[in-house]
């Protein structure tokens, strides 16, 4: 007998739920476990006639057990804040998250590991917040900080459902700036909290089942008390005169507000609820909520959200001020940030007050970084992570090169830009590369998921609008072509087709492919390739147009969409399935281009297909950033095992050459002093400019730089390198980094900087007496330096990194145990045990006390005396020359700073360093 896919579905669902109950609950499956519950429910099935996949249901239940996810971590200043959550738990009932935990695990089937951190991360966030019973005026504001697309959403959902379960009686939450983010996070808020449609009830006690959805339509589900003023529509944002109409009675039980960022909404909210419940403050003028306890969540909180106003004694700007207003208004008050980017709210001004518009929102109680789950596609596995003191980790080789794109897309185009009729062959590619991936998809059983691809390339709406009409008019095309069966042209776009499948897919599913599960004949592809592009919509997401992502509407099928679009697809929107992007929009800030990234994500058994069109700038870019922000993980890791505050960790993030690296200087508070210091960090070169004319100038700037130093001193020879003691700053400034010229990609090696970081550090008594050391390598073929010689040393490149054209990219330029050569016994053994401890605190699985075997990375800088840095520098033999090239060698460096005990001396306005090194980042508004 033959069943329908939908009952396929169902079985297989079914299936799934049945295995992973009979799974262990305290402890990680293991793999005979897997096996053993995939057999006896198998083996149920069959017996009843059932017909059931065996090895895809192993392939989706090995693919949730297999997740992992680590603790999360944090810093938390308890000034004021008394401990509640544990008698609460006990005597309160948690019926929100008890409905929303089984949705997760019984609808969503999301991996019971993930849900149970889902558990404990939300748990320790509330218990960061007030109890909402507590009498008497509080406040308190922190910061969640996630990866981009990495399951935010669902965790703020659960924070939420927690809080309406402990007493908080108006949840406010705001979703970015646009209606279709606001709208998409009030489905998600209806369907794991609310239990009903917006669109057709606001309340629990409204008679009207057919809106049951999430939570409220799961068999047996509580009809749980709670109630909303805003809905899912796109224009269903917060109106006075329907809060009016409907006269909730608020404090009885949990509103919910899912509202835009916009100044006159939020005056809007506050006008009303202080106009219906506030009490007039001591002053007789202003009013105040008093015993209406407020819980306010902002998504994506460092957009919009930041007073970016320059001068501190000014008004903030205005939505800022509006949030702060709306918080003010109410004597218990809790406020909680979400984003992935969290440094620009770092950069906020601690203690900053307006009269009128209270305290600003730096997150002074906590700041909470969450884990992402092991099946997370972040910017680790997209662009690789080839530097810090232990990551490595190797890009996915799905980045594809775009270098055909400024006659059909100019850098500097206006609104009036009309691109030629011809699209780029790279785009053909890419669109060719996404029909390619929906009908694989297809094959591999995934029929009834959305497949999306991005087209963001311009921000401007008129120009946006031309390319969907282009792309439009070209998928219409293919189409037609397909369809003649009969004659040369079906055959051609086949044959196109299929020459992508076999050199791009082919090859990239059998590097990704472990197992040999993903592999898909051509055969298969080609099967399903015609109703893959039948079903493909083109749809121009941006602020004039009417096009929407209607996921939701489609959930039973699945919706295939080429979404072409600017700043509404930057900034929190979810692209359903997004396999293929094609990106050119150019953004000098880091955390804006992070969050442009919404390529990242989860890509169950679709890895393999999917695809980043983009330049290679871009690609550099994001390999940057992903860096820095990974360096800034660690710092806030090592900090929160010293019980550091969110205020200390400010002070250092707004230290760190890294800080600045990742946000624009406008939400560094109005251009005012920061210290951009390199205390404890290790600045080390990876990209390497090929030009003829820089190589060799960073040579003969070596060769200068060793004659000073054998005039000064003799060089000793240890592990084949040559080593300089006692040498002076003046020298290290003015006779090798003043000369050294740094690849154009190399954002944060910036020689200048350091430079002037190292005489305000000698100005003070620190970074006094270098230790210089030319490391070599023990054998290969040597070259002439100064009249020393030298054997350079080789270094591997990242893996799948395609490299631009006259540039050459390394893993590090680092050898781990160099670091600490210059170390005393005694001194290094007590770096090694310190180096040990912070491993151990940053994996998820013991760590054996032998295996960490070299002293490095920041534990061994803490203990590196404040005037003895350590200068390493790398003649590095590139693969394609020989000795008798000339230069015979690239020159990378890398310097070991020790901690500086004077960080204030190391100041600088943030807006003139920048400018001065031709680093003003100011990003432009996004007119879409």
């Amino acid at each position: 007998m033959t069943i329908s896919t939908d009952e396929q579905d169902q079985t297989l669902e079914q299936s799934i739920r049945l295995v992973l109950n009979l799974l262990p609950q305290d402890r990680q499956a293991e793999p005979s476990d897997v096996v053993r519950g995939v057999d006896m429910i198998w083996g149920m099935q069959h017996s009843m006639g059932v017909a059931l996949d065996k090895s895809l249901l192993l392939r989706e239940i090995q693919s949730r057990i297999v997740v992992w996810q680590g603790e999360p971590v944090g810093l938390v200043d308890d000034r004021n804040h008394i401990e509640w959550l544990t008698e609460a738990e006990i005597e309160r009932d948690w019926d929100f998250w008890g409905r929303y935990r089984r949705y997760l695990e019984d609808v969503r089937l999301m991996p019971p590991p993930v849900v149970r951190k889902l558990d404990s991360s939300t748990r320790r966030v509330l218990g960061h917040l007030e109890d909402p019973r507590r009498p008497g005026p509080w406040r308190r504001t922190g910061l969640v900080v996630g990866q981009v697309q990495s399951g935010k959403t669902g965790n703020f959902i659960g924070l939420a459902a927690k809080a309406a379960d402990a007493g908080y009686k108006l949840i406010v939450i705001l979703a970015g700036i646009h209606n279709s983010l606001r709208s998409q996070t009030q489905l998600r808020v209806d369907e794991g909290l609310l239990g009903f449609d917006t669109q057709y009830q606001n309340r629990y006690d409204e008679n009207t089942n057919s809106a049951h959805i999430g939570v409220g339509a799961m068999p047996g589900a509580k009809r749980l008390k709670i109630a909303s003023l805003t809905n899912s529509a796109e224009n269903g944002d917060f109106r006075r005169d329907i809060a009016a109409k409907i006269s909730l009675p608020i404090g009885d039980y949990p509103v919910v507000l899912v509202i835009k960022k916009h100044r006159s909404i939020l005056e809007y909210v506050r006008k009303w609820i202080v106009e219906v419940n506030g009490e007039l403050k001591s002053d007789g003028k202003t009013k105040v909520v008093r015993e209406i306890p407020l819980l306010i969540i902002d998504d994506e909180a460092d957009h919009a959200s930041i007073d970016t106003s320059k001068d501190a004694d000014t008004d903030p700007t205005k939505i800022n001020a509006a949030i702060r207003h709306l918080l003010n208004s109410f004597e218990k008050a809790a406020y909680v940030g979400y984003t992935a980017t969290p440094f620009a709210n770092i950069y906020i001004r601690p203690n900053s007050e307006h009269d009128t518009f209270g305290l600003d929102l730096f997150p002074e109680s906590f700041i909470e970084s969450l884990r992402a789950p092991s099946n997370y596609l972040g910017p680790e596995r997209v662009f690789g992570l080839s530097r810090g003191d232990d990551g490595n980790v190797a890009a996915l080789p799905i980045f594809r090169p775009v270098e055909d794109y400024e006659h059909w897309m100019p850098p500097k185009h206006k609104k009036e830009w009309v691109p030629p009729e011809e699209m780029p062959e790279s785009l053909v590619e890419a669109i060719h590369a996404f029909v390619l991936t929906c009908a694989a998809r297809s094959a591999r059983g995934q029929q009834r998921d959305h497949n999306s691809m991005l087209v963001h390339v311009t921000r401007l709406v008129n120009v946006q609008n031309r390319i969907h009409e282009q792309i439009d008019d070209y998928v219409a095309l293919l189409r037609d072509r397909l369809r003649d069966t009969m004659g040369d042209q079906a055959k051609q776009v086949l044959a196109e087709l299929r020459d992508l499948w076999e050199r791009d897919f082919v090859p990239t599913t059998a590097q990704c492919d472990e197992d040999g599960s993903l592999t898909t004949a051509w055969d298969d592809v080609e099967e399903h390739l015609r109703p893959a592009l039948l079903k493909i919509q083109v749809r121009a997401i941006n602020g004039s147009s009417r096009d929407a992502l209607e996921y939701y509407e489609h959930r039973k099928k699945g919706l295939s969409i080429i979404a072409v679009g600017g700043d509404r697809l930057s900034r929190g929107l979810t692209l359903e399935g997004l396999s293929v992007s094609y990106y050119l929009r150019a953004s000098n800030t880091y955390d804006t281009l992070l969050q442009m990234g919404r390529w990242f994500g989860y890509r169950p058994r679709y890895e393999d297909l999917c695809r980043l069109y983009t330049t290679y700038d871009l690609r550099n870019a994001y390999a940057e950033i992903t860096a820095a922000d990974n360096e800034l993980r660690g710092d806030f890791v090592a900090m929160s095992t010293m019980g550091a505050t969110p205020e200390t960790f400010g002070l250092r993030v707004r230290a760190s050459s890294a800080g600045l690296a990742v946000t624009a200087p406008n939400k560094m508070r109005r251009g005012v002093k920061v210290r951009l210091s390199y205390s404890g960090e290790l600045p080390e070169t990876t990209t390497f400019n090929l030009r003829d004319d820089v190589v060799k100038e960073n040579f003969d700037n070596l060769e200068r730089f060793v004659r000073s130093l054998d005039q000064q001193g003799t060089a000793t020879e240890d592990h084949a390198s040559l080593v300089w003691k006692d040498v002076p700053p003046s020298d290290i400034v003015d006779n090798f980094l003043e000369g050294y010229v740094p690849d154009r990609g190399s954002y944060r090696v910036r020689p200048a900087l350091i430079a002037e970081y190292v005489r305000r550090c000698a100005g003070v008594g620190e970074l006094t007496r270098w230790t210089v050391r030319l490391v070599g390598a023990p054998r290969g073929e040597a070259f002439k330096i100064a009249g020393h010689t030298r054997i350079p040393v080789t270094r591997s490149r990242p893996k799948n990194h395609v490299d631009e054209p006259g540039r050459y990219t390394i893993k590090r330029v680092l050898s781990p145990a160099d670091e600490g050569r210059d170390f005393p016994r005694d001194l290094y053994a007590k770096a090694l045990e310190a180096t040990r401890k912070a491993r151990a605190l940053k994996t998820e699985k013991p760590v054996e006390a032998d295996a960490v075997k070299v002293a490095t990375g920041a534990p061994l800088r803490l203990l590196r005396p404040a005037d003895r840095p350590l200068l390493l520098i790398y003649p590095i033999q590139h693969p394609d020359w020989t000795a008798e090239k000339q230069p015979p060698s690239l020159v990378g460096f890398a310097i070991s700073f020790p901690f500086s005990e004077h960080p204030t001396e190391t100041e600088y306005v943030v807006n003139e360093i920048w400018r001065q090194q031709g680093l003003d980042i100011d990003d432009e508004a996004d007119d879409a």
